[in-house]
């Protein structure tokens, strides 16, 4: 009955707890009432930012940092009446942003304050309102309000796709995988109840010796490796002269509620691995894990390398490197995803997916969606329903709306061993009763971040030089935690740093690594075949893909759910 009455108020809180942030508005405001004089000056720093605001509009200076932010490029927001609106939104955010941070609260309590507070102060911006936002104003005037009409089209599309409705106006170019993406020629070799796996085929007349096998997140569909023939980086590996495995995972349903964590590393890492020793036979491979598929491929890789596990070991090919793509083994850090997990949050999740027995992609896109609201939401929507412009679909935006279910049993797992108690790298994580160690890997680890991720960030990617004791080459690209991955060369203002540490090499913290690290031009790409040319036993014959059960991208991929 609790399950059932907490899930059905998830449905009002928009799936987030109120708990955990009434937890840290009690937090906030014991500890406010109990200081006097720091609420004081908060006090006479709110009107300080407000007189700031207005002397400075007030004398012709109405730029300021304004610039910084792209809600207020437009030259009109540093003109009056709408500068003094903007300055005065951006004095609150700073207002914030100090007021939310009281000594004695506990940091997770001052993440979650912080965070809603901008997520209302977001929401409340200037820029969002018909009437105090002057590109609206003056699109309108110049327009004739034709703006507006298209607006409401535009929302009444967005409603319609929203409901599982044919958009009003289809778009001209679907992009549709094994149509648009995904078509890279392979074959679908092996296929079990989670995954299929894909076998692509040569285009050079010899190869690597060792296959590349990449294991994605299975939060999301396989061909963002795939996309487009430009940027595929599945297409670009085969063009270098490797030969690529990838997994397509499944998109579970209703009767999936009890995938564990344990079948998708049996499934979805150990039994594809099997399948590729018997299609190569005595050739080690090149494991490359994406997002979650490498927090899961580090796992496996952990596993297959602590004592004891010679039988299982010798079923499977031996790993001669591990590349992990913007992947966390250390939780500690989690960034912005981590405001929103904590026991309260999981609970709920918990009793939302007990209903249907998984989390939905539409919730799970949601959450994302909440995390950069800024952007993928008031941003959008203002462009969109006040201006009337119409997003222009492409091969990125495509793949990100084909959204993917999560296991219930899984996911749950998934946030209280990794997010909630950081398993892995306490050395805690178990497989089959016995806990892995990072520590016991010994292949050769490359290793891939970006800037400006706030799925997987940079400083907590990096955490793993801490955990594993072998050779680590570290590479840090500009982008985010999709665009930053799929940089294909010849992609402008693409750069990169690289910095590979020895074995038995000393703890280098970020912040030192950053500024020793050598900065590069262009794509990562090229580095990571670099790598894996330098870790091969050399070069053979190609080998051709066999007939498999059916042509790239298999079946898996097309599995669509409305939620």
């Amino acid at each position: 009955m609790d399950r059932v009455l907490h899930a059905g108020a998830a449905s009002v809180s928009g799936g987030l707890s109120p708990i955990s942030l009434g937890l840290a508005l009690a937090d906030w405001g014991w500890h406010l009432a109990t200081q006097p004089a720091n609420t004081g000056r908060l006090a006479l720093s709110a009107q300080q930012h407000a007189l700031e605001a207005l002397a400075d509009c007030a004398s012709g200076n109405c730029s300021g940092p304004l610039a910084e932010d792209p809600r207020f490029r437009d030259p009109a927001w540093h003109q009056w009446p709408f500068a003094p609106l903007a300055r005065s939104h951006q004095a609150a955010q700073h207002w914030w942003q100090d007021a939310s941070q009281l000594r004695g609260m506990t940091a997770h309590h001052t993440q979650v304050l912080r965070f809603f507070a901008q997520q209302w102060l977001d929401m409340l911006s200037p820029s969002n309102s018909f009437f105090t936002n002057p590109e609206v104003l003056r699109r309108t005037a110049e327009r004739q309000g034709a703006n507006l009409v298209e607006g409401a089209l535009n929302r009444l599309d967005s409603w319609r796709r929203r409901h599982g409705l044919e958009p009003l106006t289809p778009p001209e170019h679907p992009y549709l995988p094994g149509v648009d993406l995904a078509l890279t020629p392979g074959q679908v070799v092996h296929r079990n109840h989670l995954v299929e796996l894909i076998q692509y085929a040569p285009t050079t007349e010899e190869v690597q010796a060792e296959p590349v096998f990449i294991v994605p997140s299975w939060i999301m569909k396989y061909y963002i490796l795939d996309l487009s023939p430009h940027n595929s980086l599945v297409k670009w590996l085969t063009g270098q002269g490797h030969t690529v495995f990838i997994l397509s995972w499944r998109n579970p349903d209703e009767n999936d509620a009890r995938l564990s964590l344990d079948d998708y590393l049996e499934l979805g890492v150990l039994d594809p691995l099997a399948a590729i020793a018997r299609l190569i036979p005595d050739q080690p491979v090149q494991a490359c894990g994406y997002c979650l598929g490498g927090t899961l491929l580090s796992i496996a890789a952990a596993a297959l390398a602590r004592p004891g596990q010679v039988e299982r070991a010798a079923q499977l090919p031996k790993l001669a490197g591990v590349t992990l793509l913007a992947a966390q083994t250390d939780f500690t850090m989690p960034g912005e995803l981590g405001v929103l997990i904590d026991e309260s949050q999981v609970e709920l999740l918990e009793d939302i997916m007990s209903e249907r027995g998984f989390l939905t992609g539409r919730q799970m896109a949601e959450t994302f969606q909440f995390l950069r609201s800024r952007e993928l939401i008031w941003s959008t929507r203002m462009r969109e329903f006040w201006l009337g412009e119409r997003m222009q679909p492409n091969d990125l935006m495509a793949w990100n709306a084909d959204v993917t279910r999560m296991p219930a049993a899984m996911h749950s797992q998934y946030l209280r061993r990794c997010h909630l108690h950081n398993q892995l790298a306490h050395g805690e994580y178990p497989v089959e009763g016995r806990p892995v160690s990072l520590g016991d890997i010994r292949q050769p680890v490359f290793c891939v971040a970006t800037e400006l991720d706030h799925v997987s960030p940079w400083r907590s990617v990096y955490q793993l030089h801490r955990l594993v004791h072998t050779e680590l080459t570290f590479v840090l690209t500009n982008g985010g935690h999709n665009a930053g991955i799929v940089s294909e060369p010849g992609h402008a203002r693409r750069r990169y740093r690289q910095r590979r540490m020895a074995h038995g090499a000393h703890w280098t913290g970020p912040d030192e690594w950053l500024d020793a690290a050598e900065a590069r031009q262009g794509s990562w790409w090229p580095a990571w075949h670099d790598w894996l040319v330098e870790h091969s036993r050399g070069r053979v014959p190609a080998r051709p893909v066999p007939e498999g059960l059916e042509p790239a991208p298999g079946g898996y991929v097309h599995v669509r759910y409305h939620d």
